[in-house]
């Protein structure tokens, strides 16, 4: 009551026109103030800085890299084996039952998982029970962490409590890093009922000198087979049928199966008589009894049919057929020999007739296509193309004779055309070409396609083709009705036949020769008309001076017109042309030469 100043320090200043807040110094009334100043460590901290604050601060080392938690903790996982017990109310053999899972923490998340090892045929929906997430601790919104978690503890996770038993190495060492001390491992509790099932169960065998069962459970899947033959010679179709006889030694029946074989002309049902007992002797009142309204049973049967009722290379009556048994496989001889003590299992040679062989009659060409493509349908039921010479055809792919032919006929028009008949030597084909000739009234082009030409007189069961050595100059060929003469041929035919003579008879390479002999003859004069190097140089080198003498006094001329009507005259590219052609194209070209130098060239 006796302050009269209540005065306030100033707190807000400014410097170089900014504004800043500054610390009280004292109080209200300028009563000194303790809470803004030094206290005496702050003070010891400050004298202890004194050669900082003269020489400056000092160089630290850098920080160390920083590793974020999920970097560093990633796929680091906490297990823990748990079990956990629910009741299980409808059942008299068991009132509860104990589940085993394993608990996963995710140390880089914070989040848990329980799965439970899947059990075949146990019945219960097992694998995740609960799905990762962070699980919560209680209702103000905690979460269970990893230091909440021990061994020899309860746990409650939605209502469901787990006893966490044990937890592996990798846990282990974790924790106690982490300053926990672990609770002793305890053992697995296991479900008492899974535990009574693994029990096995008392079991009562009752001595018995011949017990069906056991039969069936020594003789299970054991088989007599013996190979049989049905011999029906005496009926109208006599045959012989083969047929597999199997023995069940699990309840002493027989079942007969045919052997189907493909193409045999029968309906595949291999099953002659299906597995059952077969009656071996009937009691007497069975003889008048009509057996097709009887069921066959104990009472009308003595004897029934057993495995002593059968031996290799003995005949067995079967509902009144009888099969002879010629073999049987190593199974049933092993059987016989452990339980009878037979040995002589000797098998006895079957000879079938050889079949009547019935000759294939080929029916005649009907005329459609070609009689190789038609005649692969007598052979198979579905036909294939008949096959080709591929080395011939590689080796004569590109090879093609030509002759020049003429029509044979008595109408005159038909006499007058000319074709081009090709021989492919690849497979032996033939096809016919007709040049178009204008204003003749005759469409020229493809005469005939590729094929192969049968000779005339060829039968169907033997064909005969044309061949090269049939094609000589003058000869007449029918090609399909049309008679053909054959007038001219290519060079490259007489060359071909010359380098393959061993191949050609006398007679066509001696008609090709006599073909091509007029024109050899009329090159080797030309030939021996051009004047020698040796005797006459310079007579011709005058001439040659004298033409281009004379050409060169008319320059309206122009020598490349010249020598392209030359070379168009010259069609067979020989080099010679004739004196009345050579003077024909001087004139049309208007060469102004002498007449002394045009007799001279």
């Amino acid at each position: 009551p006796q302050k009269t100043s209540f005065h306030r320090s100033q707190t807000l200043g400014y410097k170089n026109g900014y504004a800043f807040s500054r610390l009280p110094t004292v109080g209200i009334g300028r009563e000194p103030l303790y809470v803004n100043q030094l206290s005496e460590a702050e003070l010891d901290e400050l004298s202890n800085k004194r050669l900082m604050l003269t020489y400056g601060q000092a160089k630290r080392a850098p920080p160390s890299r920083f590793i974020p938690a999920h970097v560093a903790l990633d796929k680091k996982v906490l297990k823990f084996d748990a079990y956990f017990q629910e009741d299980v109310p409808l059942s008299a053999q068991e009132h509860y039952r104990v589940r085993q899972v394993v608990i996963y923490y995710y140390l880089e998340d914070d989040t848990m998982c329980v799965i439970e090892p899947v059990v075949k045929n146990s019945g219960l929906p097992q694998g995740k029970l609960l799905k990762r997430h962070r699980v919560p601790k209680n209702d103000r919104g905690d979460h269970y962490h990893w230091k909440d978690l021990n061994r020899g503890m309860n746990i409650t996770m939605y209502g469901r409590t787990y006893r966490i038993v044990d937890c592996d190495p990798f846990t282990q060492v974790f924790l106690e890093s982490q300053g926990i001390e672990l609770n002793p491992p305890e053992e697995m509790v296991f479900d008492p009922y899974t535990e009574l099932r693994r029990t096995p169960m008392p079991t009562c065998v009752t001595p018995s000198n011949f017990d069906k069962l056991k039969q069936f459970l020594t003789y299970d899947k054991q088989v007599l087979r013996f190979y049989a033959v049905w011999d029906d010679t005496d009926s109208v179709f006599s045959e012989n049928r083969s047929y597999i006889i199997h023995y069940y030694l699990a309840d002493d029946t027989v079942e007969v199966r045919e052997v189907y074989k493909q193409n045999d002309g029968r309906d595949p049902f291999p099953v002659l008589i299906k597995r059952q007992r077969l009656p071996k002797t009937f009691v007497d009142k069975m003889k008048t009894f009509p057996s097709c309204v009887l069921e066959i049973s104990d009472e009308e049967v003595l004897e029934w049919y057993t495995a002593k009722d059968f031996a290799v290379g003995k005949s067995t009556n079967l509902f009144g057929r009888t099969f002879f048994i010629y073999d049987c496989d190593d199974f049933t001889r092993n059987f016989y020999r452990d339980k009878f003590g037979i040995t002589d299992f000797q098998p006895v040679e079957m000879k079938k007739k050889p079949p009547k062989e019935v000759p294939q009659v080929i029916p005649p060409y009907d005329g459609f296509g070609m009689p190789e493509d038609s005649l692969q349908n007598c052979f198979s039921l579905f036909p294939k193309p008949p096959k080709k010479d591929v080395i011939k055809m590689l080796e004569k792919g590109n090879k093609v004779l030509r002759y020049q032919v003429t029509l044979e006929s008595p109408d005159p028009v038909d006499r007058k055309r000319r074709f081009i008949l090709s021989y492919f030597l690849s497979n032996d084909t033939i096809s016919i070409y007709e040049p178009p000739v204008r204003n003749s009234g005759i469409i020229g082009g493809k005469y005939l396609g590729r094929t192969r030409v049968p000779k005339p007189g060829s039968t169907p069961s033997n064909i005969v083709y044309y061949e090269p050595s049939d094609l000589t100059i003058g000869s007449t060929i029918e090609v399909f009705g049309h008679r053909f003469v054959i007038t001219g041929a290519d060079e490259y035919v007489l060359n071909y036949m010359e380098s393959n003579a061993e191949h050609f008879p006398a007679a066509t390479l001696q008609s090709l020769r006599d073909h091509f002999r007029p024109q050899q003859v009329l090159k080797e004069a030309a030939n021996s008309d051009i004047p020698t190097l040796e005797t006459s140089k310079e007579e011709l080198d005058g001439l040659l001076a004298q033409v281009h003498e004379e050409l060169k006094l008319h320059k309206s001329l122009n020598n490349e017109n010249i020598r392209e009507a030359f070379l168009q005259c010259d069609k067979d590219g020989s080099g010679i042309l004739d004196k009345g052609e050579f003077l024909g194209l001087c004139d049309r070209l208007s060469v102004p030469i002498s007449t002394v130098v045009v007799n001279k060239v």
